[in-house]
């Protein structure tokens, strides 16, 4: 049997119906969060021992614009919110900060010992800024980082490493930006330099299954996170992270599981 990426709605639903029950039994119980029958996993935040400084990673409304903006580019893709991010970072014109910040928000639950050859589509849509090219560059993004157990069979002591996607350039420098597939723009490489894909030899998302499959790997996976440092500063916004049919929806309130083909 298959693993898959995402929590089954199934499950979410008939725990949702569960805590239904329980709060009408039990005065004051939580009641489970669902918006037009869209599932919420309280699963997601700030993974703590990944973070450097003290950056931002926040659930927020909007952001909508920049003034002048209009159309799709002007507003999240997904709701009226996104995951905001601001991290501290080197600039051409600032001095030098004291501390260059990192920040990992994520799920270290819901995708632990998922099958990391079994992710076939994966990729988020960005709000970018002039500021941020300006601080860095037009590739100073997000990232997406993927923790990953790599089963290498000749590394049986090797149980760690991290999975990185480096993002192209947004293709709107104002505003939000369109799905950005991770699956074919954008280049991936591992921290551990368990296979061909590191980061002194980047490669695409096919060559990096390949360079698994190469060596008979099975990786599995820890945790999945939206992610930015430690390198130029950065301010702006993620949101509709994919992984396979599931779009994760960044809202004030929490982030909604969405079923997409």
């Amino acid at each position: 049997m298959k693993a898959r990426f995402g929590v089954r709605r199934g499950t979410v639903l008939v725990a949702a119906l569960l805590v239904a029950v329980i709060a009408a039994i039990l005065p004051g119980s939580a009641t489970a969060d669902t918006n037009d029958n869209r599932a919420r996993s309280d699963h997601w935040g700030v993974i703590a021992r990944n973070t450097i400084g003290s950056p931002v990673a926040d659930l927020r409304n909007g952001p909508y614009g920049p003034f002048g903006v209009t159309g799709t580019a002007a507003r999240p893709p997904y709701g009226r919110g996104s995951l905001g991010i601001e991290v501290v970072g080197a600039t051409p014109t600032l001095p030098a900060p004291p501390v260059v910040e990192k920040v990992d928000f994520g799920n270290e639950v819901d995708f632990f010992g998922k099958s990391l050859l079994a992710l076939r589509r994966v990729g988020f849509h960005v709000f970018q800024t002039g500021e941020n090219i300006g601080y860095g560059g037009a590739t100073n993004m997000p990232n997406i980082r993927i923790e990953i157990d790599p089963n290498v069979p000749t590394l049986p002591a090797d149980t760690y490493s991290t999975l990185v996607w480096v993002p192209a350039a947004s293709p709107v420098p104002n505003g939000w930006s369109p799905f950005i597939d991770a699956t074919t723009t954008g280049y991936w490489y591992l921290t551990g330099n368990e296979t061909s894909c590191t980061q002194a030899a980047q490669c695409s998302f096919a060559q990096l299954k390949a360079s698994f499959t190469l060596l008979n790997a099975k990786p599995t996976v820890y945790t999945v996170a939206v992610a930015k440092g430690p390198d130029s500063m950065w301010i702006g916004a993620v949101d509709g992270l994919r992984l396979n049919n599931y779009v994760y929806d960044f809202e004030p309130d929490g982030v909604k599981q969405l079923r997409t083909r």
